[in-house]
């Protein structure tokens, strides 16, 4: 496996870092949490991005996108951490578009897959229902009725929940015969379908999650995404490619988070000296710049693992969204620390850097339940 960036992969880093230096960062986030209308992302950004094709590249060419690779898109997703970047790219641009892929519901595909490559559409992918997140504890239930079914339960945390077009959303299908287990579904509804009431909630980012209702959703058969797999395989590799994507993101949070305390470190004087210069700080940046360093190594793979589909996919997942999240949470506080309580303030960018590494880290499995899955799927 090539662990270094070809040259496409490269162009695609520098154009994402490019662009998202002039539109996005710590002030341009600012400007949004002060916003009373925000709807927790920028909305010009997003149609730059839609103009830059960034919600086509993993869309197949059939369907009007670029089919380009995880480790191109994972570029972008580093640089979206490096400058704070608020968009739907992740849900839809890269979750949505992943899941309807591997569907063989040709219908979904066709009408869905052209809109988001177009920048027309937004979706939100509800799975968890408890505040910390348990993917096997699915509750929502879709019960057959009178020819149809209806779906009931709750989802919390639904990212992008608050401007999704439709949901895609994991419940357990009832089985007609009593003696039958549940199966997992994923069922499609749209947001204004009646039976639907969403609330949302505000994150410390400055970001919006929401909380999702469901009472007595009608839904037809046709609604419900068919694989040839089984839809609990399907949803572990869904959670992987998330995973791994929000490594990326946290690697460039660590990153960004890194450079602006070197940058500190170089201009802060104490005792008639910059405070660089003191070993013991010298010290804790060089730990921190190897551990990034391996950061690098560990989310490549990863996005390597997703193009060549490998069989280990779950258990590399867990490991770069389990160590890069000690990464970045190492980077932000340590960044705090050598910044001095000031670094704590709204004047100063690393503040921002450590609100966006706690909801990353906790978003899909936080770094402890990742460790835990890494050793159960190697056999621990």
């Amino acid at each position: 496996m090539n662990l270094v960036l070809n040259e496409e992969e490269t162009m695609i880093k520098e154009a994402a870092n490019d662009f998202l230096v002039e539109n996005a960062g710590p002030d341009h986030l600012r400007n949004l949490r002060d916003d009373p209308d925000s709807k927790g992302f920028s909305e010009s950004l997003w149609g730059q991005m839609i103009d830059l094709g960034w919600p086509s590249l993993l869309v197949p060419e059939e369907f009007g996108g670029l089919d380009f690779s995880h480790v191109g898109m994972g570029q972008i997703m580093q640089q979206v951490g490096c400058h704070l970047a608020t968009s739907p790219l992740l849900i839809t641009g890269i979750l949505g578009v992943t899941l309807l892929k591997s569907s063989s519901s040709n219908h979904w595909k066709a009408k869905i897959l052209p809109l988001i490559a177009e920048g027309k559409t937004k979706m939100a992918i509800a799975i968890d229902e408890t505040s910390r997140h348990d993917p096997e504890l699915i509750q929502t239930k879709l019960t057959p009725k009178a020819g149809e079914y209806v779906l009931n339960g709750t989802k919390l945390n639904v990212v992008d929940g608050q401007v999704a077009d439709s949901f895609i959303v994991v419940a357990k299908i009832t089985s007609e015969k009593p003696k039958e287990p549940d199966d997992i579904c994923f069922v499609i509804v749209d947001s204004n379908q009646k039976g639907i009431s969403v609330k949302n909630n505000l994150l410390i980012d400055s970001r919006k999650t929401s909380s999702l209702n469901f009472s007595d959703v009608r839904a037809t058969d046709k609604q419900i995404l068919k694989f040839n797999q089984s839809s609990e395989s399907i949803l572990q590799m869904l959670l992987s490619t998330a995973n791994i994507y929000l490594s990326a993101e946290l690697l460039g949070i660590a990153e960004k988070a890194f450079e602006l305390t070197i940058q500190y470190l170089k201009t802060r004087s104490q005792f008639g000296v910059k405070i660089g210069s003191f070993q013991a700080l010298q010290h804790r940046a060089a730990n921190l710049w190897a551990e990034i360093e391996l950061g690098k190594s560990i989310v490549l793979k990863a996005l390597r693992s997703l193009d060549e589909i490998d069989k280990d996919i779950n258990k590399i997942a867990s490991m770069a969204k389990a160590k890069t999240s000690k990464i970045a949470e190492n980077a932000t506080n340590e960044g705090i620390q050598m910044h001095g309580g000031i670094g704590m303030t709204d004047e100063f960018y690393i503040g921002f850097y450590l609100k966006r590494a706690k909801v990353s880290q906790m978003l899909f499995g936080d770094w402890k339940y990742h460790l835990d899955r890494a050793a159960y799927l190697s056999g621990y």
